[in-house]
């Protein structure tokens, strides 16, 4: 077996996968839990509690042989560690296997675990936006907006497959495509620490609930309002696809906007003939918006390129194991 791990920072998925002669194949699963990050100090009592349930469904630890574990963050230049991005906790590949004998832990970003799950996935878990004209072997793009914005791109090595490009796009600088994004810019530029807005602080789920404060800087709220919820972006974007005359429905419009925006000037960065593939936990929550709202359009918007980026297929993807999956091929394979 092998112990497959999706950590992000709200929610982890750890799961234990039977080993298999076809590394290709959707991979077949012996346990799996999911867990939230609030719930634990840290990723190793996390673990512990995974293992204990293990053995106590029947899997011993010494039945696992290594495993990949998939973090949402840059992967230390030694392959063994991980700090996340948007939780303070560290993954320590060569600790954790130590503790709980498991043998070698892989350690790779999230969306490289992403994308090696594209080829996996079901088709029923693929919405086409875009079918424009895909080149076989083209250079495919995976983005995905949860609690930050996910990148990886996939390029393709004769004899060898594609390979991952793993990456921390979503950190680049917002670029704002119209006044009304010009002032969220300003809103958030001036509520930020650090004096930076990157595409991450407007694309992801803290950024949803952050443009709907600044929609609220210029207008009453919705009633009841949405920020008091228990789950605030899950009510925001509940409101917004009941009520289309809400700030709600306003805020998930801008966001994508900035959305479409961000993946179409990364496709066109990368060439993404090979297709854009839309992840991460927002976009099954708004399929509606991002299927009839300026999503595309802003896509699109690349002036002279317009043609180019028409011709890149858009697909989004609402399996929420995309990362687990490719967590559990790359798990086999390296």
């Amino acid at each position: 077996m092998r112990l497959c791990g999706d950590i992000g920072g709200t929610k982890v998925l750890l799961a234990l996968a039977e080993d298999s002669p076809d590394r290709t194949a959707v991979p077949r699963w012996r346990l799996q839990r999911r867990y939230a990050c609030a719930d634990y100090t840290g990723f190793a009592p996390m673990l512990g509690d995974f293992l204990a349930k293990a053995q106590a469904a029947g899997a011993r630890s010494v039945e696992i042989s290594g495993g990949c574990l998939a973090v949402a963050g840059p992967v230390d230049a030694d392959g063994r560690h991980a700090p996340l991005t948007n939780r303070p906790w560290t993954i320590d590949a060569t600790a954790l296997a130590a503790t709980h004998d498991l043998g070698p832990l892989l350690l790779v970003n999230d969306f490289a675990a992403a994308a090696a799950g594209i080829d996996v996935i079901s088709a029923q878990d693929i919405v086409e936006l875009q079918a424009g004209e895909p080149l076989d072997h083209g250079v495919r793009v995976v983005v995905g907006a949860g609690t930050g914005l996910g990148v990886a791109a996939l390029l393709w090595q004769e004899n060898h497959g594609y390979r991952i490009l793993p990456g921390e796009g979503g950190h680049c600088g917002f670029a704002p495509l119209d006044e009304e994004q010009a002032a969220l810019w300003a809103f958030l530029r001036e509520h930020a620490t650090d004096g930076r807005v990157t595409a991450e602080r407007v694309v992801s789920g803290p950024g949803l609930l952050a443009i709907y404060d600044f929609l609220c800087s210029r207008q009453p709220a919705d009633q009841p309002d949405p920020r008091n919820a228990a789950d605030p972006a899950a009510a925001l974007t509940e409101l917004a696809a009941a009520q289309p005359e809400s700030l709600a429905h306003q805020a998930v419009d801008l966001f994508c906007a900035a959305y479409g925006a961000f993946a179409g000037d990364l496709a066109l960065t990368l060439l993404a003939r090979g297709g854009v593939y839309i992840a991460g936990g927002i976009a099954a929550h708004i399929l509606p918006q991002l299927s009839s709202g300026p999503f595309l359009a802003a896509f699109n918007a690349k002036a002279e390129h317009r043609e180019l980026v028409a011709r890149m297929p858009v697909r989004i993807v609402t399996d929420p194991q995309l990362g687990l999956k490719g967590a559990a091929l790359l798990a086999t394979t390296k």
